[in-house]
């Protein structure tokens, strides 16, 4: 509710300032597949209970978002459904989120491999900000890391931090290594 009125008055207070013809296009011609992308991974990402245990990701292709990853909670991945459909543009939704068994032996290693990744000191850094670039995914005692660290040493230490863990028994590392380009002065 609070969403919608605020979307009203966002909208409201953008037509008092800019002419009405000014929207034609945006509202009339189809929406591009990075508009679509940006504003379902803005929506994505400000679902409520998405946190380092859950990885959502999605692919837009002529307005058709699939949505991929594992979640810990099925209301997760009901919330991401709806919001996504609500996207301008999107015109229909493939939902194949995994949600993840319940388990306490998993939470267990969760919370284990949570603590070995963030509190070692070389990767404590990833963990600030609302949104940490490691996401850690359990799944019967396996362990799959996804996300973006900046450089292999960090990688491969997060894949040592999880490994080192008692109850893992298999460790995934799909974590990226993200390009930074130097700027020229």
């Amino acid at each position: 509710m609070k969403r919608n009125a605020l979307s009203h008055m966002v909208l409201t207070a953008t037509l008092a300032v800019v002419p009405f013809g000014a929207f034609g296009a945006v509202e009339n011609g189809p929406a591009d597949a990075a508009t679509i992308a940006k504003k379902v991974r803005h929506e994505l990402v400000m679902l409520p209970f998405y946190g380092i245990f859950d990885n959502l990701a999605f692919e837009v292709n002529d307005g058709t978002v699939t949505l991929h990853g594992a979640v810990t909670r099925p209301t997760l991945k009901s919330s991401a459904e709806r919001v996504t459909q609500m996207v301008p543009g999107v015109t229909s939704v493939i939902n194949r989120i995994e949600v993840l068994p319940l388990s306490r032996f998993d939470d267990d290693v969760r919370l284990r491999v949570a603590w070995a990744v963030y509190g070692q000191s070389a990767l404590n850094r990833y963990a600030l900000g609302a949104q940490p670039s490691i996401r850690i995914l359990v799944k019967n005692g396996e362990v799959t890391l996804e996300g973006v660290v900046l450089n292999e040493m960090d990688l491969n230490i997060a894949n040592l931090q999880a490994n080192g863990v008692f109850g893992v028994f298999k460790v995934t590392n799909n974590l990226r290594t993200e390009t930074v380009k130097a700027k020229k002065v």
